[in-house]
C-alpha cells in the first residue's frame, strides 16, 4: 500500500513540474497494445543497427521519423485533453512522420548522387512538414520554451539579408531550397550530430537505466546509501545526495530523479528534522550533480565525444574529480547544518546491514562495473551499452527476488523507447539551431559578440559565457542544455586559447545549475512539491548548496591539472589528446580545492566546530576563494586564513562546551 502511495504521489509530481511524464493513458486495451508492440520494436531497432548499420541519414531520419510517430500516439495535444484515447488528428500526424522516413528511403540514392544534396521542390514540401512534425512533436513534450527558440533562429535566414539588420547579422539571401535542404537532406539540421549521439548512444543508454531499473537497481543504490550514511548525523540528507547522484547519472533526467527518489529521501530528511526547504534542495541538487558524474553522466558525456571528437574515456577521467568537489561541497553544507542544529541520525536498528544488502542486490552492480570495464578498454559505445543490457538482464537473474519475467523484459523496452522520446526529439529540434548556425555562420557572430563586450579578457568571457549558458539553459533538460550552449557559447572561450574539451565542459556544467537556479528551476521545484516547501525558497537554498558547482568550472579553466590535463603543454585550442599533468599538480589543485571547498561550506552555513558570527563567516569564505584560485600565493594565503579560523571557531567550541 505505500509502495502504491508513493508511485501515486511520483505520478503527480512529475506531471506538475515535468512535462514529459503527461503521457495519454489508454483505456482501449487494443490501442495500448499497439502502442507498446511500436514501442518494442523502436527499441530493438536500435539494439539491432548498432550491430548491422545502415546509412547514417537513414539510421537518423528512422530515429527522428519513429520517434515523432510515438510521441503523437502517446502524449496529448494539451494538458486538458482527454488522455484515455488517441485524438483523430493525432493519426495523422502519426501518419506523415512515418512517411517522412520513407520518403528519404525512396529518394536516397537521388539525393546522393545526381541531386548532391540540392533539394528539389517535393523536397521542400517533405523538408517543410518534418521541420513542423518536430516543433510541434517538442511543444507536447517539452513545451514551448525550444520550440519558439528554434523558430527565432529558423525565421533568421528568412530575413537575414534585409536592410533593417545591424551589419553584424547581414548574411546573403537564402531561399526555400537552402533553408529546407539544409535541415532536411542533410546531416547538419534535423540529423546533426546532436540526433546522432541520441540514436548511436543515448537511447541505448536510456534502455539500459530501464532494465536496471526493472531489475531494482534504485532500490540497491537506496539501501547501500542508507547503510554508509544513515547512522550519521544528519544521515537521511546524506542518503539523499549519494543515492541520487548515482541514479542521477543513470538516468539522465534531473527532475526525474528528484520524483523518483525524493519521495523516499524527502519524507526521511523531515523526520530528523530538516527544513521542508531544505529537504528539497537536498535532493534537487544531488539530481542535478548526477549530471555531472561519470561514468555516464546522464549520457551527455557521449554527446560531448561525438561533438569534440575527445574520447569519452578522457572525458569521463577529466569530469571526476570537479564532479567529487561538487558532491563534497553539497555533503559538507549538509553536514554543518546537521551539526548546527543537532539533527539526529536514523537509529541503526532501523537501517539494512551493508552484508544483508549486498548479499541481496549486489549482483547488480556487475552490469556497471561491466560498462566502466568496456568504455575504459574502448569498446564502442553503442557495443558497450548493448552489452550491458545483455549482462543486465542475466545477472539480474542469479536471485529471484531481482530476476526480470518476459514480461519485465518487454516492459523495459517499452519503458526505454517512452523515456527516449523527451532526448530524442529535443535533438532533432536543436538540429535546426544547429543547421541555422551552419548555414548563416551565426556562431562567428557570436563569438564575436561576447569577445568584443568580454573585451578579449577571458575571465570577463567567462563570467559573461555563464550567464549566456544558464539563460540557454532555462527550463531546458540537461541533453539540449548542453547542446545549445556548446553551440553557442563555448566557441566564445575556445577562441581565447581554452582546449575544446575545457570549455564544453565550463558551459555543460552552467547550462545543467539552470535547473536549480531562480527564477525558473525546474529540479528545484519538484524537490518542493515532494517536500511541501516553498518553491522559490527552495530553488535558492538549492542554489546554496550547489555553490561549488558554479566555482569549480573557473577553477579548471584556469588549471587544467584538475580536469588530469597538463595545462602547460597545451598549444592548440582545438587539442583532443592531452598529456597527463605531474601526479603533485593533481595532487595540490585537488587538495586545495577540496579544503575550499569545505570551507566555503562551512561559511555558507555558519558552522565548523561550533557557530560563527557573520564577520568570521566573512572571513572563513576569503580564506577559502583564496584557496579555491589556482595560484600557489593565493593558496599560501588561503591556507593560513582557513586554518587560524578554524583554530578560533575549535577553541570558542571547546570553551562552551
Amino acid at each position: 500500500m505505500q509502495d502504491s502511495t508513493h508511485e501515486v504521489q511520483s505520478n503527480e509530481i512529475l506531471e506538475k513540474f515535468d512535462r514529459e511524464s503527461r503521457v495519454r493513458k489508454f483505456k482501449n486495451n487494443k490501442i495500448a497494445i499497439i502502442v507498446a508492440i511500436f514501442a518494442v520494436f523502436y527499441s530493438l531497432f536500435h539494439v539491432y543497427t548498432t550491430f548491422y548499420p545502415i546509412p547514417q541519414l537513414i539510421l537518423r531520419a528512422a530515429h527522428l521519423g519513429f520517434g515523432i510517430a510515438l510521441i503523437f500516439l502517446i502524449y496529448p495535444t494539451y494538458k486538458a485533453q482527454d488522455r484515455s484515447k488517441v485524438a483523430w488528428y493525432d493519426y495523422i500526424l502519426f501518419t506523415l512522420s512515418i512517411v517522412s522516413f520513407i520518403y528519404l528511403i525512396l529518394e536516397y540514392e537521388a539525393i546522393m548522387t545526381s541531386r548532391g544534396g540540392i533539394a528539389n521542390g517535393t523536397d521542400i514540401i517533405f523538408g517543410v512538414m518534418t521541420v513542423v512534425l518536430v516543433i510541434e512533436a517538442t511543444r507536447r513534450v517539452l513545451g514551448w520554451i525550444l520550440p519558439i527558440l528554434a523558430l527565432a533562429f529558423l525565421a533568421y535566414p528568412f530575413i537575414s539579408h534585409l536592410e533593417f539588420m545591424p551589419n553584424r547579422l547581414l548574411t546573403r539571401a537564402y531561399d526555400l531550397g537552402d533553408i529546407f535542404g539544409q535541415m532536411y537532406l542533410k546531416m547538419e539540421g534535423l540529423y546533426s550530430t546532436a540526433i546522432s549521439a541520441s540514436v548511436s548512444f543515448i537511447f541505448l543508454f536510456i534502455l539500459f537505466g530501464a532494465f536496471l531499473s526493472k531489475s531494482g537497481m534504485g532500490q540497491l543504490f537506496n539501501d547501500l546509501a542508507l547503510t554508509l550514511a544513515g547512522h550519521k548525523k544528519g544521515g537521511p540528507a546524506k542518503v539523499a545526495v549519494i543515492s541520487s547522484g548515482f541514479m542521477g547519472s543513470i538516468n539522465g533526467s534531473a527532475v526525474g530523479n528528484v520524483v523518483g527518489t525524493g519521495v523516499f529521501t524527502i519524507p526521511l530528511m523531515k523526520r530528523v528534522g530538516y527544513s521542508k526547504n531544505f529537504a528539497g534542495a537536498v535532493e534537487a541538487s544531488a539530481s542535478v550533480g548526477g549530471q555531472i558524474l561519470p561514468p555516464i553522466m546522464g549520457a551527455s558525456a557521449f554527446i560531448m565525444a561525438e561533438t569534440t571528437g575527445v574520447k569519452y574515456s578522457t572525458i569521463a577521467l577529466a569530469a571526476f574529480l570537479p564532479a567529487i568537489l561538487y558532491f563534497i561541497g553539497v555533503l559538507a553544507q549538509v553536514h554543518f547544518r546537521a551539526s548546527r542544529e543537532d539533527l539526529r541520525s536514523i537509529p541503526k536498528d532501523e537501517l539494512p546491514k551493508v552484508k544483508d544488502v549486498l548479499l541481496e542486490r549486489g549482483h547488480l552492480l556487475l552490469p556497471i562495473f561491466a560498462l566502466i570495464y568496456f568504455l575504459a578498454n574502448s569498446v564502442p559505445i553503442g557495443y558497450a551499452a548493448s552489452y550491458t543490457i545483455g549482462i543486465a538482464i542475466v545477472v539480474s537473474s542469479l536471485k529471484k527476488s531481482t530476476r526480470m519475467s518476459f514480461q519485465d523484459i518487454i516492459d523495459a523496452l517499452v519503458d526505454g523507447a517512452k523515456q527516449s522520446l523527451p532526448v530524442m526529439v529535443a535533438c532533432a529540434v536543436v538540429g535546426i539551431i544547429i543547421g541555422t548556425v551552419s548555414l548563416t555562420g551565426f556562431a562567428s557572430v557570436m563569438i564575436s559578440l561576447i569577445s568584443s563586450v568580454g573585451q578579449n579578457s577571458l575571465f570577463v568571457t567567462l563570467l559573461l559565457t555563464m550567464l549566456a549558458s544558464m539563460v540557454l539553459g532555462m527550463g531546458l533538460p540537461s541533453i539540449p542544455a548542453y547542446i545549445i550552449t556548446a553551440t553557442m557559447a563555448a566557441p566564445a572561450i575556445a577562441a581565447l586559447g581554452v582546449p575544446v574539451i575545457i570549455a564544453h565542459l565550463f558551459v555543460f556544467y552552467f547550462g545543467l545549475f539552470a535547473n536549480i537556479t531562480p527564477p525558473v528551476a525546474l529540479a528545484s521545484f519538484a524537490g518542493a512539491g515532494i517536500s511541501g516547501g516553498d518553491p522559490m525558497k527552495t530553488g535558492w537554498q538549492s542554489l546554496k548548496l550547489s555553490l561549488a558547482g558554479f566555482i569549480v568550472p573557473f577553477i579548471f579553466v584556469y588549471n587544467p591539472a584538475l580536469l588530469f590535463i597538463d595545462g602547460s603543454l597545451l598549444t592548440s585550442m582545438n587539442m583532443t589528446e592531452f598529456t597527463y599533468p605531474p601526479f603533485l599538480d593533481v595532487v595540490l589543485v585537488a587538495t586545495t580545492s577540496f579544503v575550499g571547498v569545505v570551507a566555503l561550506s562551512s561559511a555558507v552555513e555558519g558552522y565548523f566546530k561550533g557557530s560563527m558570527n557573520a564577520l568570521e563567516r566573512i572571513i572563513i569564505a576569503i580564506g577559502a576563494l583564496m584557496l579555491i584560485v589556482p595560484e600557489f600565493t593565493t593558496d599560501v594565503i588561503g591556507v593560513v586564513i582557513v586554518s587560524i579560523m578554524i583554530f578560533i571557531n575549535s577553541q570558542k567550541a571547546r570553551k562552551r562546551s
